[in-house]
């Protein structure tokens, strides 16, 4: 798996959420390049396992629709005396 890189927008809205949060619940003030670091040390460490879970999310979701083709395929079957 590559890095995982954010857009610049992106990147600056979830340091803004990060610095929202070190303000709210831990009363801390969280600067700009503290804030910028963090949120790479999170993407880098953490980013995979976060990444993993979207994709056996999807897997499931796609393994649920596929279930519903394949009924939907029986259903339609024609019955034979073979």
């Amino acid at each position: 798996m590559s890095s995982i890189k954010f857009s610049n927008a992106q990147k600056d809205g979830l340091v803004v959420k990060l610095q929202r949060y070190f303000e709210a619940e831990l009363d801390q003030e969280l600067g700009q390049f503290d804030a910028e670091f963090l949120l790479d040390f999170f993407a880098k460490e953490m980013g995979a396992v976060y990444y993993n879970q979207g994709l056996y999310d999807a897997q499931a979701i796609l393994n649920d629709k596929v279930t519903d083709i394949s009924d939907a395929i029986y259903e339609i079957e024609k019955p034979t005396d073979i």
